[in-house]
């Protein structure tokens, strides 16, 4: 099954579900071992010039978790995350790849491990998560908070553009 349609989840952003067919450049890059799950935000804004996709990711997550980050990502995902500020972790995922223009954030739990990427174009910025399911649990946990995960994304860029 191909990509769903991009399409607009906000006045600037536009998103696209990969539910089988992944494009090469998303595969080529990942630690994950397979994807089964990808989806994509794009934000088109001016306040790109002079920023790094670092600099954005933590405008999105922080330094570390909040409270309602820790719930889901924790709590309902079971990512191990680091606790507090740790050298190369950025809101307790482990980076496992950072220019200037792309930052990628991993974690795992027993049953899921799952790819953040951010990136920072020339007039936009995106949000990538990866799904990689470690056991049949995974799908059934992330399904439904996908359709959470969809909602709050396009606020959350808006969000971390405010801040940048």
């Amino acid at each position: 099954m191909p990509p769903t349609q991009p399409q607009q989840a906000g006045d600037r952003v536009t998103s696209t579900v990969y539910r089988h067919r992944l494009p090469e450049v998303l595969c080529a890059t990942t630690e994950l071992p397979s994807v089964q799950y990808a989806d994509r935000f794009a934000l088109a804004t001016g306040a790109v010039e002079g920023t790094t996709a670092e600099a954005w990711a933590r405008a999105l997550f922080g330094d570390v978790p909040d409270l309602g980050e820790r719930v889901v990502w924790q709590g309902v995902l079971g990512l191990r995350l680091a606790s507090g500020r740790a050298p190369g972790t950025l809101a307790g995922w482990r980076v496992v790849a950072q220019d200037e223009r792309v930052i990628r954030l991993w974690a795992q739990s027993w049953f899921i491990a799952c790819e953040l990427v951010v990136e920072r174009g020339d007039a936009e910025v995106s949000l990538t998560t990866l799904m990689h399911y470690r056991r049949r649990l995974g799908r059934t946990v992330w399904t439904p908070v996908s359709a959470v995960h969809r909602r709050l994304a396009p606020g959350l860029l808006h969000d971390a553009e405010a801040r940048v």
